[in-house]
């Protein structure tokens, strides 16, 4: 048996190669529903990074997660909404017919023997796996550091919300919510640690990407956004009135304002929620071995946005959609499974095979 922990992006593209690979016993635990993550996205929240259909020139989609599919080509759409993506892998979960256990909760996972224990109900019930493959996203675990404040996760529209707003982050959240914001005339303050916006890394895991540098030079926002920068906030508290707020920065500054901040200080891993199987790092990120396997617990391995090897991130679904076929052929080869090894010629193919990380440090010329 091998147990996948979560259907989003990550959890429902290894359950499709495992299906195609002739692998039968598995099954993909979700604490929700297929996709639910992206149905909490605020309403007017796109991906970043652009779906075309290319499949006749060798390139795959970029939110594709597995060949010869598109989300471009069935949305007719380059920047899909949330509630999209996530028909679009309820749509694969149900073309493919995947086993996949909705609406269960994992209580606790434990080791028995060479197998691992997944208690899915609070009386103790569950069932007994080989192997684990962890497919939590980030989104569900925002990352909460002042005792007040609204932070993105919570956002059900942007239209919602009136008035001037204080925006405390300098990531991706952060220039999205102030673009929404401005685009329906509010004024915006924009407070974060760093010296700038974005800088210039090829890398869109670590700088802004093109389609959000874009929005926040359109003139339709001009002057409705104001950055601060090397203002790293230290805490946001509601006044006791609850009338107002108080952003106070580490160079002893504080600010008032009436409307409730915007806290765009990213996710979490969802790996956390079973932190005990993973070692972690000084920052906080878990250790894997180079086929994505925890370093201190056997057959339990990781797939999705919290993965990192080396000085290589794979956040977005391009990236980490690369180490499903490494994960899978690692699980097949230590458990003798029987599977159709010409899957891994297609997925290499569709460059969906990624195990030598030294082409992912590039530059760029101009």
């Amino acid at each position: 048996m091998i147990t996948i922990i979560g259907a989003g992006p990550a959890g429902i593209g290894m359950g499709v190669l495992l299906r195609q690979s002739g692998v039968e016993d598995f099954v993909i635990i979700e604490k929700d529903t297929v996709g639910s993550t992206f149905f909490q996205w605020p309403s007017e929240t796109k991906l970043i990074t652009p779906s075309f259909t290319a499949h006749g020139f060798g390139q795959l989609d970029l939110n594709a997660i597995l060949p010869d599919t598109s989300p471009a080509y069935t949305f007719g759409k380059e920047h899909l909404s949330g509630e999209e993506y996530g028909d679009y892998l309820d749509l694969i979960a149900g073309h493919y017919d995947l086993p996949v256990r909705e609406h269960t909760m994992v209580h606790h996972i434990e080791k028995r023997g060479e197998q691992y224990w997944i208690q899915t109900d609070e009386n103790g019930d569950g069932h007994l796996s080989a192997s684990i493959i962890v497919a939590c996203g980030e989104f569900q675990f925002p990352k909460r550091p002042f005792s007040a404040g609204l932070h993105y996760r919570d956002v059900v529209s942007w239209a919602e919300l009136e008035g001037t707003r204080m925006i405390i982050g300098g990531g991706e959240s952060s220039a999205d919510a102030a673009y929404h914001l401005a685009s329906k005339g509010e004024n915006v303050d924009v407070y974060y640690s760093a010296g700038s916006w974005f800088d210039t890394s090829v890398d869109p895991s670590r700088t802004l990407s093109p389609f959000t540098r874009e929005r926040l030079s359109s003139s339709a926002i001009t002057g409705k956004i104001t950055e601060h920068t090397h203002k790293k906030a230290i805490s946001v508290e509601q006044d006791a009135d609850l009338l107002g707020y108080t952003v106070t920065f580490d160079d002893g500054t504080s600010i008032a304002t009436e409307n409730e901040p915007i806290i765009c200080t990213g996710f979490s891993h969802g790996a956390k929620q079973f932190g005990e199987l993973f070692e972690w790092n000084e920052e906080g990120l878990p250790l894997l071995t180079d086929k994505d396997e925890s370093t201190i617990a056997p057959s339990i391995f990781l797939i999705g946005p919290s993965v990192r090897q080396a000085n290589t991130i794979f956040c977005f679904i391009y990236k980490f959609r690369q180490r499903f076929a490494i994960v899978a052929e690692e699980i097949f080869k230590r458990h003798q499974l029987a599977h159709n090894p010409a899957i891994f010629d297609s997925y290499k193919a569709a460059s969906m095979y990624l195990s030598d990380l030294s082409c992912c440090e590039k530059d760029c010329a101009c």
